[in-house]
């Protein structure tokens, strides 16, 4: 809004919905531009433009990198409903009255617009940019942004199709052979959106004398391109980690997921600008690079589920489990202490085994196994009935 002391008092853009978050190709944006003056003040014209643009901008050394790629360009003249206009086209405003210039465009068809964005390195944005033209009077201007959403469906062939692959690495100590780590994953798909869980199946080797620890993180890939050259920015967005690998072991991930965070969809048609996800799958080796493999996603606004049915599915399935758990009977009587072969529970402190040199997470930690039962109760603790009177076992 501009709020001009002298002649005009309000020069303001609204939209006729203003608690519309975004718009799609097709779609039609409309609003007003609202008028008041202090004084009676001739106006020649009242122009609403339409513009969309990206543009990246950043430094390479002493040079700096511009490039710029417009996505929308429309001009109206706005005109006053029952006001009086000269020949010349213009109006008189006068004070204590409030003029509504009302505006309407549809925007291109799906397909020819970006998603709006704001990176690190660049934007793309997209607003309605109104011009007051007065006679021997410099011309007024107001902007309002709106969002654009490009509409990315996941359910195509493409996308639902799985995918997949596998890595190894020869591990060395001083250029001596110390074994191999090696990792084979696959997904169901490669489309998700917003809140959706990616089940991963993976299976993990390893043959060197390290421990090593297989990871997963779903990583944002954000390409710059201006003046013939590209910039590249990674960031990871979510990880989950499996359990350590000891030499000589195996690890397997049957349905591990990882959920998609809130995150703008992938934009792929922008000439400068490109916004990519993967999901990355490695295994840290300490003393080592990293053995990665990154398999592609695209992250769409239409898909198979969405964030509420993923939680409502978790949510039932944990429900599911308590109930299991419930429903399994206790033995009446405590095992024989025979029975059991060795006890696993540590005396000691836990002690880390190696530290996570991804400075994110915390060491690991040699864990003892679960167990689906309890250790057994002292005798004295259990109860049996006994025509109909519950009485205590003797101590052995």
């Amino acid at each position: 809004m501009v709020a001009m002391a002298k002649r005009v008092k309000t020069f303001q853009i609204i939209f006729t919905d203003p608690s519309k978050t975004f718009y799609c190709g097709g779609e039609k944006v409309s609003g007003r531009v609202e008028v008041e003056v202090n004084e009676i003040s001739r106006v020649s014209a009242v122009k609403v433009l339409f513009l969309g643009n990206a543009k990246v901008e950043y430094a390479k050394g002493k040079q700096r990198c511009k490039q710029q790629a417009e996505y929308l360009r429309h001009e109206e003249v706005l005109r006053l409903d029952d006001q009086p206009t000269d020949s010349d086209g213009s109006v008189v405003l006068r004070p204590g009255n409030k003029y509504e210039y009302s505006f309407g465009f549809e925007l291109p068809h799906e397909g020819q617009l970006v998603s709006s964005y704001k990176g690190k390195f660049g934007y793309v944005q997209y607003y309605v940019k109104a011009l007051m033209e007065r006679p021997q009077q410099p011309v007024l201007e107001c902007k309002k942004a709106f969002e654009v959403e490009e509409p990315l469906d996941v359910n195509t062939p493409d996308l639902l199709s799985p995918t997949g692959g596998m890595k190894e690495k020869k591990v060395t100590c001083m250029f001596i052979p110390d074994g191999q780590v090696s990792l084979n994953a696959k997904i169901d798909r490669r489309g998700f959106c917003e809140g959706e869980d990616i089940c991963i199946n993976a299976k993990f080797e390893n043959t060197c004398s390290r421990i090593v620890v297989p990871k997963a993180a779903i990583i944002a890939k954000h390409t710059y391109q201006a003046n013939g050259r590209t910039k590249i920015f990674r960031q990871k967005l979510s990880s989950v980690r499996g359990n350590h690998i000891i030499s000589g072991m195996c690890d397997a991930w049957q349905g591990k997921t990882i959920r998609v965070p809130k995150i703008k969809p992938s934009m792929l048609g922008c000439n400068i600008i490109r916004v990519e996800y993967a999901l990355m799958i490695y295994i840290h080796i300490p003393g080592s690079e990293k053995l990665i493999l990154e398999l592609p996603l695209v992250i769409g606004t239409a898909g198979l589920g969405s964030r509420s049915n993923s939680v409502s599915s978790q949510d039932s399935s944990i429900s599911s489990t308590s109930q299991s758990w419930v429903s399994l009977r206790m033995p009446s009587e405590p095992p024989s202490y025979c029975d059991i072969t060795r006890d696993c529970r540590l005396d000691q402190p836990l002690t880390p085994l190696l530290d996570d040199f991804d400075g994110d997470e915390s060491p690991i930690f040699m864990n003892a196994p679960a167990f689906p039962f309890p250790p057994p109760p002292a005798y004295s603790e259990a109860e049996e009935e006994f025509n109909g009177n519950a009485r205590m076992l003797p101590v052995c």
